[in-house]
C-alpha cells in the first residue's frame, strides 16, 4: 500500500469507512511524505547510517529529525545532507523520524538545529556519497579518485563515463561504511544548494491543504475530548455535577483527571473531561458542567499587585550577577543621573495551532501523534506520568501550526494519554483558543530598573540593571525566586557596552502561573529595557542615537565575562571560545541598518527613528522602525529594515521568513500579550 498520494481532504473525508487502517504515522503527498513508502518489492536499498537511504530506482529518502513549525528545519537540515551527497533535490523524499533517542537530540527549540547539525549531517551525505564514488570505481575498475558524484550520478573525470546512483546501490550495499569523521567534505565552493534559496518541502501541500497537523490527526474509533480546567494554578475540583453535559447529544461521558500539583514540569492540568463522537459535542457538553474549584494556592495573584512587588524589588538591592568598578561612586560623582523603569506584562505564545493531540493504547503500549517541538522530552514526560517504560511509547511528530517554544512542553499530550487510558479508547484531545490563553506557559513578566551615571561630555560612566522576573525554573522547582543561569545569559550579563562602571543584579520573584520559554525567551525584555534606555540617554547627552550606540560599543573586541566574574556563562549551549561575544558583529549590523533605513534622512511630520541593536542566539541584530504618528494619535508602523549577522547560512529565503515573523511577532504584542487580572480568571 502506498500512502503517498492520499489527500488530506480525502483522509479527512474517508478516514471513517477506513476501519481495517490504523495509522502508524499520518499522512501526506508527495516528495515531502512524512512516511516511508511501503514499498511492494524488496529491491536493495543503501543505507549507510540513519539519515539517508537510496533505493534502485534512484530514489533519495533523507530523515528529517527535527521537528517543523515553519522555521524550515524539515528543509534545510536534509538539504546539508542532499548538497554533500550531490542527490538532485528533485530526486529527494523527506521522511520525519518518529520520537527515538537513536537519531540524537530532537529537541527543536533553543534556535540550533542548524548549529549544532550543520557539520554531521554534512557527514550523513559525504558519506553516502563515498560510497556511491568507491561502488563506481570497482564497477569501472578504476581508482575511487577518478570518480566524482555529481547531480545524482558518479562521473568518471577522465572519460566521462556516467552511472547514476540507483544503478549503484547493490554495489554500494556491499561496501564497509566509513566513519563520518574520515569522510572529505566539500569545499563551500563546491556548494550545490547550501547558500542558496530553497522553498520549504512542505509548501505545496500546505497551500493545496494537504499537510497533515496535530489537529489533523485521526484513527478508527477515535473519541473527542473537551477538558476542563482549574482556572487557578494547582487549584482542583472539589465537586462537580456533569448531568446537564450528558444530555447533549453526543457526549459519552465525563471523567476526572487527576489536578496538576507542584512542581508544574510537564504535568498534565488535569480536571473534568467530556468524552464525545465528535468535537463540537465534546465543546458544548463541557459548557454545560457544573463545577465547585477549590482555587488553591495562586487564589490570591492578581497583575495589579504583582506588577507593584515586582517594580519595587526591582528598586531594591538583589543578587549581583556581574560587577566592575564602582557604579555607587561612579553615580555620585555624575554630572547627570539618568533612570527608568520598564513594565513587561505575560505573554502568551498564541501560536496558530493550539495545543492537540491523538492519543491510544494497545496494551501498555502507547502511540500518540501530536505537534511536539521534543519528542524524547515528550517520552519521557509520558512514561512518568504512565508509569510505563519509555520504550513502550511510539510519539509521531506531526507539522507544527506554529510553535514558539509552546509545543516544546509535552503537557497536552500527558491529558491526551492519561484520558486514552482513562476512556479505554482512543481519543483526540483539543485545546480551544481559550484554553491556550488560560492555560499555557506564560513568557515571564518583568520589572527592569536601569541607571547610568554621564559626564560633563554627555560619555555614560557608570550602568546599572537590576532584572526582576518569576523565574523558568519555578516550573521543574517551585520553590526557584532566582533567575537561572540561561535568563542571566540572555542580553543581561552578556551587556556588550565599553562602560568602566557596571552593575548587574537580579531579584527574586515567585511564580505563580506556569513559566515557559517564549521565542528569544529573556532576550526580549533585556534587549527592550536595554535598548530603549541607551535611546533615553542618547537623549540625555544631545546625541544621535546611532552615534551614541556606537559610542557605547566601544572599539572591537571579544567580550570576556569570566574576567568581570561572570561565572559559568551559557552562551546558548556552545563554548564560548567557538562563539565569542565579538562586540565589532553588533556594530557592524548597526551600521548596516542604520545605513539601509536612510538614518538621518528628512521625516515628514509626526514620523520618527528609533533603532536597536542586540545578540541572541548567537546572532547579531539591529533593527531600525520608522513610526508614525497621526493627529488622532494613531500609531501606524510604515517600514521596519532589520539586518542580522548569523555567520554560516543555509538557506537565505528562511533567514528572512524568520526575521520577518518575530518582526510581526514583536510588532503585534496585544495578541500576545496577557493580563491575567485576578487569579488568571479573567
Amino acid at each position: 500500500m502506498r500512502i503517498d498520494n492520499i489527500s488530506r481532504r480525502g483522509v479527512l473525508k474517508g478516514i471513517a469507512g477506513l476501519s481495517g487502517l490504523v495509522l502508524s504515522g499520518y499522512l501526506t503527498p508527495g516528495r515531502s511524505a512524512f512516511m516511508a513508502d511501503a514499498e511492494a518489492a524488496a529491491d536493495a536499498v543503501l543505507e549507510p547510517n540513519l539519515f539517508v537511504s537510496i533505493a534502485e530506482d534512484g530514489t533519495v529518502t533523507i530523515v528529517a529529525h527535527r521537528s517543523e513549525m515553519g522555521q524550515g528545519a524539515r528543509t534545510s537540515l536534509p538539504m546539508l545532507v542532499a548538497d554533500e551527497l550531490e542527490a538532485d533535490w528533485n530526486r529527494v523524499k523527506i521522511t520525519q523520524a518518529p520520537g527515538d533517542p537513536k537519531y540524537g537530540s530532537q529537541n527543536t527549540d533553543g534556535s540550533r538545529s542548524i548549529r549544532r547539525h550543520y557539520i554531521s549531517m554534512r557527514q550523513m551525505g559525504a558519506v553516502a556519497r563515498h560510497m556511491l564514488e568507491a561502488a563506481a570505481a570497482q564497477e569501472w575498475g578504476v581508482d575511487a579518485s577518478e570518480c566524482e558524484a555529481r547531480n545524482h550520478e558518479v562521473v568518471h573525470k577522465s572519460s566521462g563515463k556516467k552511472i547514476g546512483f540507483g544503478a549503484l546501490v547493490k554495489t554500494a550495499s556491499t561496501l564497509p561504511v566509513p566513519k563520518p569523521e574520515d569522510v572529505k567534505l566539500k569545499d563551500p565552493k563546491q556548494f550545490r544548494y547550501i547558500g542558496k534559496d530553497m522553498q520549504i518541502v512542505d509548501m505545496d501541500d500546505i497551500t493545496h491543504g494537504r499537510a497533515i497537523y496535530g489537529i489533523d490527526v485521526v484513527v478508527p474509533g477515535m473519541k473527542y475530548v473537551s477538558l476542563e480546567r482549574c482556572p487557578v494554578l494547582f487549584g482542583k475540583p472539589k465537586s462537580y455535577d456533569a448531568s446537564a453535559a450528558l444530555a447533549v447529544p453526543g457526549v459519552e461521558k465525563v471523567v476526572e483527571i487527576p489536578s496538576i500539583t507542584p512542581p508544574a514540569a510537564f504535568k498534565a492540568w488535569g480536571g473534568i473531561a467530556v468524552v464525545a463522537s465528535n468535537t463540537w459535542a465534546a465543546q458544548e457538553g463541557r459548557k454545560k458542567l457544573k463545577i465547585e474549584w477549590d482555587l488553591g494556592p495562586n487564589a490570591s495573584y492578581d497583575t495589579p499587585s504583582y506588577k507593584t512587588a515586582l517594580i519595587e524589588t526591582s528598586h531594591k538591592d538583589g543578587h549581583v550577577m556581574r560587577k566592575e568598578g564602582d557604579v555607587g561612586k561612579a553615580l555620585e560623582g555624575a554630572a547627570k543621573v539618568i533612570e527608568a523603569d520598564y513594565y513587561i506584562p505575560h505573554a502568551s505564545h498564541a501560536q496558530m495551532e493550539p495545543p492537540c493531540a491523538v492519543a491510544q493504547f494497545e496494551g501498555d503500549k502507547l502511540e500518540i501523534w501530536g505537534p511536539t517541538q521534543r519528542p524524547q522530552a515528550a517520552r519521557k514526560a509520558l512514561a512518568g506520568a504512565l508509569g510505563i517504560p519509555e520504550e513502550n511509547i511510539t510519539v509521531h511528530i506531526t507539522l507544527l501550526g506554529g510553535g514558539f517554544g509552546r509545543k516544546s512542553k509535552a503537557d497536552f499530550m500527558v491529558e491526551a494519554a492519561l484520558l486514552a487510558r482513562e476512556v479505554g479508547a482512543p481519543v483526540k484531545l483539543t485545546w480551544s483558543r481559550e484554553d491556550d490563553m488560560r492555560h499555557g506557559y506564560y513568557h515571564s513578566v518583568s520589572a527592569q530598573y536601569l541607571k547610568a551615571g554621564l559626564d560633563d561630555n554627555g560619555k555614560t560612566t557608570s550602568w546599572m540593571h537590576r532584572t526582576v522576573f518569576p523565574s523558568i525554573g519555578a516550573t521543574f522547582n517551585a520553590e526557584t525566586k532566582k533567575a537561572i543561569g540561561v535568563e542571566m545569559g540572555m542580553g543581561f550579563v552578556d551587556v556588550p557596552f565599553d562602560i568602566p562602571n557596571i552593575l548587574l543584579e537580579n531579584g527574586e520573584a515567585e511564580a505563580h502561573v506556569r513559566i515557559g520559554w517564549v521565542r528569544s525567551v529573556a532576550n526580549i525584555y533585556h534587549a527592550f529595557a536595554g535598548s530603549s534606555f541607551a535611546d533615553e540617554l542618547a537623549h540625555a547627552a544631545g546625541k544621535d542615537p546611532v552615534e551614541y550606540l556606537l559610542e557605547l560599543m566601544g572599539e572591537p573586541r571579544i567580550l570576556d565575562l569570566a574576567a568581570v566574574g561572570v561565572e559559568k556563562y551559557w552562551n546558548y549551549g556552545d563554548p564560548v571560545d567557538k562563539y565569542p561575544i565579538q562586540t565589532g558583529r553588533l556594530s557592524n549590523v548597526i551600521k548596516v541598518a542604520a545605513e539601509k533605513s536612510g538614518w538621518g534622512r528628512k521625516l515628514p511630520p509626526g514620523h520618527g527613528l528609533g533603532i536597536a541593536a542586540h545578540r541572541s542566539f548567537l546572532s547579531y541584530v539591529a533593527s531600525v522602525v520608522e513610526v508614525a504618528v497621526s493627529d488622532s494619535g494613531e500609531l501606524t508602523i510604515p517600514r521596519v529594515d532589520m539586518v542580522m549577522d548569523c555567520g554560516i547560512y543555509v538557506n537565505p529565503d528562511r533567514i528572512r521568513s524568520q526575521l520577518e515573523g518575530a518582526r510581526g511577532l514583536r510588532l503585534e504584542p496585544s495578541a500576545l500579550r496577557r493580563d491575567h487580572g485576578q487569579a488568571g480568571r479573567d
